[in-house]
Order: C-alpha cells, then sequence, then structure tokens
C-alpha cells in the first residue's frame, strides 16, 4: 500500500497567528488554548509556538493561518500551512 492517504480528515490541524516571518520559506505560529486546573477547576492560557512552512512567503505578522502535520523538513519545521482562517470561512460559505 503506496498511496498516500490525502484525505484532510486524517490530517492534524491546528490554526493560531503569526508571531515571525523573518525567515525564508518558514513562518512561526503561535496556538492559544485554554487548559483546564484539575484541582481548582479553574481555566489559563497556555501558547506554544509552530514552525510552518510558507513556501510562497506570503502571509505577514498577524495574519491567521491554519496549518498541518507533514513529514520533517528540518530540525523544528514538522507543519505546512494550507491557508489563512478567513480564506477558508469564505471558501465554505
Amino acid at each position: 500500500m503506496t498511496a498516500k492517504n490525502t484525505d484532510n480528515a486524517m490530517l492534524r490541524t491546528l490554526s493560531g497567528t503569526v508571531v515571525s516571518n523573518k525567515m525564508d520559506k518558514t513562518i512561526v505560529v503561535r496556538v492559544d488554548r485554554t487548559k483546564l486546573n484539575k484541582k481548582y477547576k479553574m481555566r489559563y492560557g497556555v501558547a506554544k509556538k509552530f514552525h510552518v512552512h510558507d513556501p510562497l512567503n506570503q502571509f505577514q505578522e498577524g495574519d491567521k493561518v491554519t496549518f498541518a502535520a507533514m513529514r520533517p523538513l528540518s530540525k523544528t519545521k514538522r507543519w505546512r500551512v494550507l491557508g489563512s482562517r478567513e480564506t477558508q470561512v469564505e471558501n465554505e460559505a
């Protein structure tokens, strides 16, 4: 079975905000989420940064993007950009 599964349902996708585009063909995306403290039942925010492959250098700081997992391209880059969140919402409507 050498066929690739390109079904979007199988890909791990995340969305976040671009915080840096200073590298060539790479953007840094910050993903914010909330967690629940087990003991006190209080919510708190956590953030994580991901290095995402952007082959066209089309995204700027502040853009909201979605990205998916892919094969490793470098030491830290294991994600590829799918597009901006605003354009995906327009395409679905």
